[in-house]
This record gives C-alpha cells, structure tokens and sequence, in this order.
C-alpha cells in the first residue's frame, strides 16, 4: 500500500479510480468486519427465545473488547495509510501516473478522508457505547447465572424417565441435525430442556417458561361432504411429467362417466347419514424419484400396471366422495405438505398434524420415517397402506417378528393391521380397498354376447419371458382355438412367443378392452399373481383359465413371495377368481396335467356365460366400502389387548348360544363400547387343530374379524365353548387366544398387535371371532 508504484499494475484506469475503490473498499471491509464480529454474538438470540437460551459467555467476554480494540487499532492503520498517500501528490517525479494519482487525490481524497474519519469517529462512538452494555451485562450476569443454574437443571422426574438420558444425548449430538437449531437449541442445557419439553415430550414442562408464548393452532374447521361428479380438478392436481401419471389420468377419464353415476346412488342411499369430509394426503411413494420410480419407465413397455390401476382409482374414490385431497408424488411435496423442519428428519413436525388420513405404500412409510422424525410415532393412526399382497401381524410386530423367524424385508411397523389396505381380500387382518374394472350396461351385455368369438383365446402375458416352457399346453390349446397375444416388442417379433400366436404388441386400454369384448377364453401363465386383468376379461364375457398350483405357492418354496410379510398359500395365479367367482366363468387346472388342461377346453368350448363384475369391483362398490371405512375405522390405534381381563357381570359370560349350533354370539342384551363392525354381527367359534380362523370361518360360510378379537380374549370364551382349562396364560403369541385338548392348557393373547386371523398351529384349536358378509362385498357385514 505504502509503495505508489503498484498503482501502475491496473495500466488502463484512469489515476482517481483505484484509489476510490481502495479507500471506498476498506471502509466497507471495516463496517463489515464490526457487523460480523458485533451481530454475530448477538445472533445467537432469536427474537422467540427465551432469556434464559443467551449463553452467559457472550456477554461481556474479554474477546469482545478485544474485538473493538482490533477495530480501533486497524482504523488508525487505515488513517496513517491515508495521510502517507495524500502527501505523494506534493513529490514531484516527472511520471504521468503520479500526476493523475495526485490530480485524484486533489478531487477526491480530502472528502474521502473526511468520510473515513467520519466513519471513525460513529464507530468509536459505539465501542464506547457497547462497552457500557458488556459491562452492565457482566453485572446482571453474576446475578442470573446461579438462577440460571437452578432453572436448568435437569429434572429427576419419574413420570419422565427418559429426560436425563435425553439432555446427555443432545449434549454430545445436537449438531448432528440442523433442525435442532430451527427449534432454538443453541448447546445450552436451557435450550435442551425447552425442546425437550416443548417440542418432543421426553421432559416436564418448565414452570418458568412462559407457556402463553407456545403458540397455539386453531381446530381446524370442520363441514359435511359433498359428492362430486367431475373429475376435472382431479386431473389437474395429480399433474403431468411421468408416464404413469399420464396413465392414470388416462384412467380415470374413461371410468369418469361411472364414477358419476355411482356417486349420484349412494348419495341417494346415504342420505340420512352424517358425511364428515376429511383432510387427506396421498403420497405415492413407489412414483417417486427417491424410490427409483421403477415403474414409470415400463408403462409403455408392458410393464405391471397393477398398482398404478389401483392407485388411481382409490385417488379417484375419494375424490368423488368429496374429501379435501392431496396429492404427493416427490419428497419435496411430501415435506412440504406436513411440515417437516429443515433438516435431516430427526425433529418431529412443526406443528399439527395437518390431515386426518394419509394413504401411501411402503416406500412411502420408509421416506416418512426419514423425515418426520417421531412424529411418525405420534400421528401413525393416521396412515394408512396401500399393500398389494398384505402384511400379517407376525410380521407386522417388530419384535415378536425380529424372535421368532418372522423379519422380512417388509412388515415390522408395529401398525393396527388392519391400516394395510390390500388388492384383493388377501386376509382379513387387513382391510380390503380393491380397485374398479369397467361395468357394462345392458346395452353392451347384449351386443357383447353377440360378437363372442366361439374360438378365440387371448393370452394373459405382456412380457415375452411369460411365454418360455409354455410351448406344450398352448398347443393343445391351439388345436381349438386361436389364439391371440400382446406381447411388447421394440423392433422385432419376440423368439418365445409360438409362430402360431397372432400378436398385437402392446395394446392401449380401449383397445384391449375391444379384444376382450370378442374372445372367449382369457388364459393365465401363472403370472402375474392376482393382477386386475383376469376381473377385466370376466367383466367383458370371458371365461379365465388359470393354473393350479401343486403344492401351492409362498414364501416358503416360491422366489417371488420370499420376502413378503406373509406366510399365505397360494392356491393358483389368482385366488380371489378361483374362490369368490369360481365356474362357469373361472376354471382351474393342473396346466401340467395335459387330460386335465384337453378337458378344461372342451368344457369351455361348450359353455356360455355372460359379463360378470363381483359388485366389490364396481365403482359403486368401492365408493361404499372406502367411505365405510373413512367414517368408521376412526381408532385403529386406541384398541386395548383385553376389553375385560375377567368378564365382571352378571351372567357369569357375555356370550349365549346361536340355536342348532356350537357358536356363540354377544348377548343382546350385554353393553359393550361402541364396536365396527357391530358387535351384533359376532359369531364365535372354535377352529380344529392346525386350522386359521381364515379357515375356520370359511368353512362356515363367514369372514373372520379381527375387529372383535378384544371381546372374545377372555377366560369366559373359553367356558362358553366348553373348553377345560386347567391352566391358563397370557403371553405375546400370533395364535392365541388358543387352548390344547391335549394338554387342557388355555392361552390368551398379551399384545393386541398380535390378534391374527391367519396364524395356525397344529397342536391349537384357535378362537375365531367370525362375522358374516355381504354377497359380492365381502368387507362389510349385512349391518355395516
């Protein structure tokens, strides 16, 4: 700086405008360094925090005279350098740079100068006055820091036995997650203990905190719904950028008309009813970036569209329903839509909950544990999820799954197990949300019926890797009908579809539906499992030809299922067709056994059937089954494990015999809590050794409910059964209650987590707790 020669390194600015930039430069660098070195010890106090958050350290620390006497010192630098510079324009040195520099100084310098001291002058006007403010801080702060001391310290609470522990961990770890800054904690035990106790509630209030402060959030206001019939703001909010999404818009267009139609008949039938609308979010996890959105890329390609099916018409049933929608499909939207701090998801939301329901999947479940910290833990009644092939509470008990064999790479989240929402009625543990096929009018059923093609097949199978090893039955196929495939191809006809396969590539919806309307015979290949094509192709007057499977395929023996949170035996490619609908429109066989599959063809050559759609795949249908379970499913996670540990009153037991018959029903005139389904519809039963209560109720023309375990797990079940106890226990176990004729030993279930339908044991009779159903909507009892 002393040196005016290194003016002349900058050749081509004229003399005055270096100089202005250096001595305009360090007076900014000067008011910038006072503010970052002043503001910043003050920033450490936000306007919402406490007093008791400021760290006694800031105020009237030695470092901070030191700073103002570096600002003093560097100034008067400043000034010297200034003075030296000035008096250059005086030398005389015969160079052209040094008269433009002097003519600068002439113009420009005194004034800057003056500036400069100027500057000064405020700002030792301020040291002194912020030396006045540390000094009386010193003072205060002797008197505050034992009262500090006191109010801080952690408390020894035992209704709070997890607080010590908590203020050690976000000693050592609270700058391991921004969001704990974003809640105030600045490394101060006070600061620990305020979110402690106001944002988590691992720690009692503090009576010194001023709790009026702690802001308050207004209920949110509650209306009736209103069914809509346009889908049009729908379509808008599910947005556009993603194959997939463009495939469901596409759905949900042309089902629009019937959505429509069925809202307008159970708006009639529901009038007397009380319609509450709710607040919902529905994050498609499996679509979004962070999953791989692995689906995407193959809608056009043949790839499963099963989910997608399903997804967009439960999308659609609740909007119909006239619920206040949301939609998510990136975890940018989801953040945003509940509220999660900025972060990395170990604080819980910033305010309430804002939705009475949220539906997504397990990709979903895994992307909200990673952002909403424990208020997952807190708001999980809420969530509902969508899983195609269910969860089992074996499974679903993180514990008792993680001791006894039954961890997967799924299940574990210790949910009510009937929040997972399945395709099909996998098992009643679960609730059964479904999807639509297209209903046909009268109209349709007719020219339909007309146009059938007598010998026409069309294979189920998109992918040309269905159709390897497949050669032996579909040539005996081919000897009656022809057939007919839509296959996916890029360039070229694939190698494993026969030559005499007529294919079409990869048809869209309608056109499909138009191949369907003229075929006979729908065949399966054994997979896909349970997609919703086989229902498509009965709903359009074909007869499904499946394969049985021998022996039936699970986690045990089969890749696919490996894995999956459930031990189900899978009968054939499509149990709920082979079960629920059955002959004439559905036929079974061993594909393997060539008599058995050359017998199946002939039988259906000879058959006639119409369309036919189960009611439950309806649009209808589901606008009943999933506004049933808005309406009643409101405390899935407030069940407690024994609704009595010894029945109280007077009969000596709340059941009576059903007449003719060893089951047993609630008595009429026994009060018990307010129960969905109704406690009217409980049949209680005993299974056979080995047997499920899936079994065991099916076997008597019922639906097991998992829903009245609470009532039955009781001592008395058993004496109402004429079951001899002689010891009776209660213990964390996926078949009880149970008991064994063989040892005369009775079980009753500790953890109501573990109220199963599906377990079995061989040494075990189970208590099943049975209702019955509706015909063609298997989720609702005749009074649901």
């Amino acid at each position: 700086i002393t040196n005016p020669v290194s003016f002349s390194l900058c050749p081509g600015f004229p003399g005055p405008f270096p100089c202005r930039i250096f001595v305009v430069g360090i007076g900014f660098f000067s008011l910038c360094f006072l503010m970052t070195s002043l503001g910043g010890q003050f920033s450490a106090k936000r306007p919402g925090d406490s007093p008791f958050t400021i760290r006694a350290e800031v105020l009237g620390g030695p470092e901070s005279r030191g700073v103002l006497r570096k600002i003093s010192d560097m100034l008067e630098v400043i000034m010297k350098k200034m003075d030296t510079l000035s008096k250059l324009g005086n030398i005389t040195t015969g160079s052209h740079r040094l008269e433009d520099l002097s003519s600068a100084l002439d113009r420009y310098g005194v004034g800057l100068v003056e500036r400069i001291q100027a500057i000064a002058q405020n700002m030792s006007d301020m040291a002194v006055r912020v030396e006045q403010i540390l000094q009386r801080s010193i003072a205060t702060n002797r008197g505050t820091t034992s009262t500090l001391r006191r109010q801080c310290e952690v408390p020894k609470d035992p209704r709070y036995p997890d607080c010590p522990s908590k203020v050690d961990w976000m000693r050592a770890r609270w700058t391991s997650d921004p969001c704990y800054a974003f809640y105030g904690v600045d490394g101060s035990d006070c600061s620990f203990l305020i979110y402690l106790s106001e944002v988590e509630w691992f720690c009692p209030p503090l009576a010194w905190r001023n709790q009026t402060t702690t802001p308050t959030h207004k209920p949110f206001p509650r209306r009736q719904s209103t069914f809509r019939s346009d889908v049009g703001a729908l379509l808008e909010q599910v947005g556009t950028g993603k194959e997939s999404l463009s495939f469901m818009k596409r759905r949900m267009r042309s089902l629009a008309a019937q959505w429509a139609l069925a809202a307008r008949k159970l708006d009639v039938s529901l009038q007397s009813h009380r319609k509450e609308e709710k607040r919902i979010l529905v994050h498609v996890g499996f679509l979004t970036e962070e999953s791989g959105d692995v689906f995407s890329p193959k809608v056009l390609k043949g790839g499963p569209l099963g989910e997608m099916v399903q997804w967009a018409d439960i999308l659609t049933a609740l909007h119909i329903l006239g619920h206040n929608l949301r939609i998510s499909v990136s975890l940018k939207e989801l953040q945003g839509f509940l509220g999660v701090p900025p972060g990395r998801g170990s604080c819980p939301l910033t305010g309430p909950l804002p939705f009475d329901l949220i539906y997504t999947d397990y990709h979903g479940l895994q992307q909200m544990r990673q952002h909403m910290g424990l208020s997952l833990r807190k708001h999980k009644c809420h969530i509902r999820v969508i899983d195609t092939f269910g969860t089992e509470p074996a499974y679903n008990h993180e514990d008792y799954a993680t001791m006894n064999g039954y961890r997967t790479n799924w299940g574990y989240w210790n949910l009510n197990c009937r929040q997972y929402m399945t395709m099909f009625p996998h098992t009643p543990d679960n609730s059964f949300m479904g999807f639509v096929a297209e209903e046909l009018n009268e109209t349709e059923r007719l020219s339909i019926q007309k146009s059938k093609v007598d010998n026409m097949a069309v294979v189920y199978g998109k992918e040309a890797s269905m159709w390897k090893g497949k050669e032996k039955f579909l040539s005996i196929l081919h000897r009656y009908m022809e057939i007919h495939g839509t296959v996916y191809y890029e360039t070229q006809r694939p190698p494993e579809v026969p030559a005499f396969v007529k294919n079409h590539g990869l048809l869209p919806q309608q056109e499909l539906q138009q191949l369907l309307k003229k075929a006979k015979l729908f065949v399966g290949f054994g997979f896909p499992y349970e997609g919703p094509a086989p229902l498509e192709a009965i709903a359009n007057g074909c007869i499904f030809l499946q394969p049985k499977f021998k022996p039936s395929h699970s986690s045990l023996n089969h890749e696919f299922f490996r894995g999956k949170p459930t031990s189900r035996q899978v009968s054939s490619q499509h149990p709920y067709a082979e079960q629920y609908i059955g002959r004439p429109h559905v036929i079974t066989v061993d594909f393997n056994n060539s008599q058995e599959f050359d017998a199946a063809i002939l039988e259906i050559m000879r058959t006639k059937v119409e369309p036919y759609l189960p009611y439950e795949y309806t649009c209808e249908g589901m606008l009943e089954r999933v506004h049933a379970y808005i309406q009643n499913q409101v405390s899935l996670c407030c069940i407690p494990g024994n609704l009595y540990s010894s029945w109280p009153g007077s009969p000596p037991r709340p059941f009576v015999h059903l007449s003719n018959s060893s089951t047993l029903a609630w008595a009429p005139n026994i009060s018990a809590p307010p129960s969905w389904p109704p406690l009217s519809a409980l049949q209680l039963l005993a299974s056979l050794e080995g047997q499920s209560c899936v079994e065991a109720c099916q076997s008597t023309g019922l639906i097991c409910e998992p829903a009245f375990y609470r009532f039955i797990n009781i001592k008395e079940a058993f004496s109402g059964l004429k079951v001899q106890c002689v010891g009776l226990e209660t213990e964390m176990n996926h078949i009880f209650p149970a008991f064994s004729v063989e040892r005369s030993e009775c079980g009753l279930q500790k953890d109501p987590l573990l109220f199963s339908c599906a377990g079995a044991n061989a040494k075990y009779h189970r208590l099943c707790p049975c209702r019955d159903y509706r015909k063609g909507q298997v989720a609702l009892c005749r009074d649901c």
